[in-house]
């Protein structure tokens, strides 16, 4: 099962503390956190994320990084393979955007609606 195979209300709406995750499901999960392990990759994700119109040019990001370009793309590809980015490629450029869906799915499974941690970013907010 891919992140895109999960209903979208069942991304919305199953936390982990309302009911466990099927196996498939944390399957997909599991990648997604795995490639955002990385802080390369979280960085990435999140220039991706943030750039102008929503997607970037490999050429926009790679100088960000004390990187060569062939670890750059390595990040990139994993990135894909976890479901968090999409690519295509114009001429000799590939353009990379984020999948708000695979978003979506690690912010809901993430929440805990009325719990103590939200009356604790309350508070220190």
């Amino acid at each position: 099962m891919s992140n895109q195979d999960v209903p979208e209300s069942d991304a919305c709406c199953t936390p982990l503390v309302r009911e466990p995750l099927t196996e498939d499901w944390a399957g997909d999960l599991a990648r997604m956190f795995k490639a955002l392990g990385d802080p390369v990759r979280l960085r990435l994700l999140s220039l991706v994320a943030s750039h102008q119109g929503g997607e970037a040019c490999v050429c926009d990001i790679s100088d960000t990084f004390d990187l060569s370009q062939p670890t750059i793309s390595h990040h990139l590809k994993v990135l894909r393979q976890a479901g968090l980015l999409d690519c295509e490629r114009r001429g000799t450029w590939v353009y990379y955007w984020v999948v708000p869906a695979a978003l979506r799915q690690l912010s809901a499974v993430l929440l805990v609606e009325g719990s103590a941690a939200d009356k604790c970013a309350e508070v220190t907010a």
